[in-house]
């Protein structure tokens, strides 16, 4: 193959995989290093290799670890393999050479010498060399450095070194790739990404993330929310972590951080750290509750996160599937600050009982008594979390005056006056008892003025009567008289 084609076959793997370049280089190396070792090597050999990118040249060498007498073990000399790693491999000659090979490759034989050169070990020709010898070539060279033979390069390789290189390379860019998405996703830790529901699985559902796929669990989602393949949501990254398959990416629907990064997209305040979210409490798929505070005199932190017409924390609210979300505002005065985190209940006064224990009592209308504790308790169970105090809520009552007291500021007494058909009733203090009896006179007057006012209007109206009747007689008689 030419050097142009191979490096276009390699760039097309780095950007299909999203590799980089110097790790599939790498890649390549490891694999005519192990091919090579396999047809022209011997066991316990550790053989390198150098790619020249301009040239297309490769580069092979053998690698040895320089040792002094103190880095050796009791046996000084161990010229050839063991029984024991005879045996193994007799056990696994059943399997393909190039299976049992690549299996060999794949341990750490890059940091064999570095881990060896901390430790004793037994001196093993193909793999050791001593001191003197070493400095007898290099005098610069020292007890754990690496001694490097050269190997005369060989272009032609047989059918099990090909296949071997293969298995290698393959299995190499596998692990590449892997270990690409997890310093990836885990820089992402704690951060919220979106992604599409790729499968459901039983309880669990599996997102496309793009370069790869994360599981939201049982126990991480919204209580009664529904997912269906295609859906498009936005999620929480809770961990990162390997697994013998690959990188586990763990998301979360319900965590409270969840609310948090959601109001820095859509709050520019939050973002630039100009607004504060300081504590959040929240009951997924219920209601959340959020303390703001903010950094600078001239802005509302409860109106940047509301928004002009409730914009801003009605497109929070629909990300979280409709969940009701409380802001109030930060204070570092408890009393306040409880008294704000029992909204939409209206506190009369909050009472601290007991400072150590963070316990306080706070007292409300009795018609705020409902809206104060909430649903089955949830307003006044978040105001404990987001306050981190324990709350007691207490009815509000009026204080009826001793009936002493009352007697001496108030003594009441009733006063009927019957006048004809008229009853005049009065209530007086005894402070003003004498003011009010002549009150009471002044109307006793007025009722016998009005009832004499009305006799003297009866009197006159049987006078004007009898006169009619008079005059009645009179008309009747002259006509009588008239007709005879």
């Amino acid at each position: 193959m030419e050097l142009k084609q191979f490096l276009s076959a390699l760039e097309q793997i780095c950007e299909e995989k999203g590799i980089p370049k110097e790790k599939v280089v790498e890649t390549v190396e490891m694999a005519l290093a192990a091919a090579y070792k396999k047809d022209y090597g011997k066991k316990g050999q550790i053989i390198r290799a150098k790619l020249d990118m301009e040239t297309g040249l490769v580069k092979m060498w053998q690698a040895k670890l320089v040792v002094d007498q103190s880095m050796l073990k009791e046996e000084e000399v161990v010229s050839e393999v063991s029984e024991t790693e005879s045996g193994a491999e007799v056990a696994s000659s059943s399997k393909p050479e190039a299976e049992v090979f690549v299996k060999k490759f794949n341990e750490p034989v890059e940091e064999d010498l570095a881990v060896e050169a901390e430790q004793k070990v037994r001196f093993n020709p193909e793999r050791h060399i001593m001191v003197d010898e070493a400095q007898a070539e290099n005098v610069k060279l020292k007890p754990g450095d690496e001694f490097e033979i050269p190997l005369e390069p060989h272009q032609d390789f047989g059918r099990i070194a090909a296949q071997t290189a293969k298995q290698v390379i393959i299995q190499r860019i596998r692990e590449v790739e892997r270990d690409v998405v997890y310093e990836n996703f885990k820089e992402k830790e704690g951060q919220v990404l979106s992604g599409v529901v790729q499968r459901v699985e039983g309880d669990n559902i599996f997102f496309d993330l793009g370069k790869t796929t994360g599981v939201l669990f049982s126990d991480q989602k919204i209580p009664g929310e529904n997912y269906y393949i295609g859906q498009r949501k936005r999620l929480y990254l809770v961990e990162v972590a390997r697994e013998s398959r690959g990188v586990l990416i763990v998301l979360s629907r319900n965590h409270p951080k969840l609310v948090s990064k959601l109001f820095e997209f859509e709050v520019p305040e939050i973002a630039s750290e100009t607004v504060v979210i300081k504590f959040i409490a929240r009951e997924a798929g219920s209601r959340t509750k959020i303390a703001v505070v903010s950094t600078k005199a001239e802005i509302d932190p409860i109106g940047a996160c509301v928004g002009q017409r409730g914009t801003r924390v009605q497109a929070v609210i629909n990300e979280l599937g409709g969940e009701k979300i409380d802001i109030i505002l930060y204070d570092v005065d408890p009393v306040k600050y409880i008294s704000h985190a029992l909204s939409p209940g209206k506190v009369i006064e909050v009472k601290i009982t007991d400072d150590k224990r963070q316990e306080a009592q706070a007292i409300v209308a009795e018609d705020q008594l409902s809206l104060a504790i909430g649903k089955a308790g949830q307003n006044v169970r978040l105001a404990a979390k987001l306050t981190g105090w324990r709350i007691d809520i207490v009815k509000y009552r009026i204080e009826e005056p001793k009936q002493e007291e009352r007697a001496k500021d108030d003594v009441v007494e009733s006063t009927e006056v019957d006048v004809g058909k008229k009853v005049v009733k009065k209530k007086k203090t005894k402070k003003s008892k004498e003011k009010e009896v002549e009150e009471v006179k002044e109307k006793i007057e007025e009722v016998v003025e009005i009832d004499q006012n009305t006799e003297q209007k009866t009197n006159n109206k049987a006078k004007g009567e009898g006169i009619i009747k008079k005059l009645k007689l009179k008309i009747k008689s002259k006509k009588v008289k008239a007709e005879n």
